[in-house]
């Protein structure tokens, strides 16, 4: 049989999804498509390079929404919420991947936020930063979501003033990129002259 590079990947994705990021292991992963692990980095140099391609696969429903700077940057952190929500651990695979320059889609993301953040009044300078910024809200929510998804199917409960913090969550999310917005907006205009 010969082994593609998709067939890791699929293989990879659904070890993730079955078992978390955990049990997503480089041995584990040959021993599901019964090979050995040295077969493997024919494909991928190391694990960090399988997690970037795992990582864009997870992030493939992202597309670049039209409209308006507020617009975009909205339209594009909810999808990545939503891409991030629908694997086990989606958003820390996606946050391990992005830290370390494995994820093809995440530049891309940085940058289509950061004409965004332009096309806001950002400064050139600081438009990637302001794209990365708002990233690492919507990674950091995720990954806080996801941990308490987890905690709530393992039958935990939580101290009673934890509970503004698990209900509506999309309402919370909201409420937060529209503060960064926000914050955007009165930046942009205090550089105007």
């Amino acid at each position: 049989m010969q082994l593609h590079k998709r067939d890791l990947i699929d293989a990879a994705t659904a070890i993730l999804d079955n078992f978390g990021i955990a049990d997503l292991t480089m041995r584990r992963l040959a021993r599901e498509l019964s090979v050995s692990p040295g077969a493997l980095y024919w494909h991928f140099a190391n694990k960090q390079e399988l997690l970037g391609a795992v990582a864009d696969r997870i992030l493939e429903p992202l597309g670049d929404p039209p409209g308006d700077w507020q617009d975009r940057i909205t339209n594009t952190c909810c999808a990545l919420r939503d891409a991030l929500l629908s694997h086990t651990d989606g958003s820390e695979l996606v946050s391990a991947s992005f830290a370390a320059g494995q994820s093809r889609t995440m530049a891309d993301l940085v940058g289509r936020l950061a004409s965004a953040a332009r096309d806001a009044g950002v400064a050139e300078s600081d438009a990637e930063l302001a794209a990365r910024t708002v990233i690492y809200y919507v990674l950091g929510f995720t990954a806080d979501e996801q941990s308490r998804l987890q905690w709530d199917a393992a039958g935990a409960t939580l101290p009673e003033e934890q509970s503004v913090l698990t209900s509506e969550p999309s309402r919370r999310f909201a409420f937060g990129l529209g503060l960064l917005i926000g914050g955007l907006t009165v930046h942009s205009a205090e550089r105007r002259p």
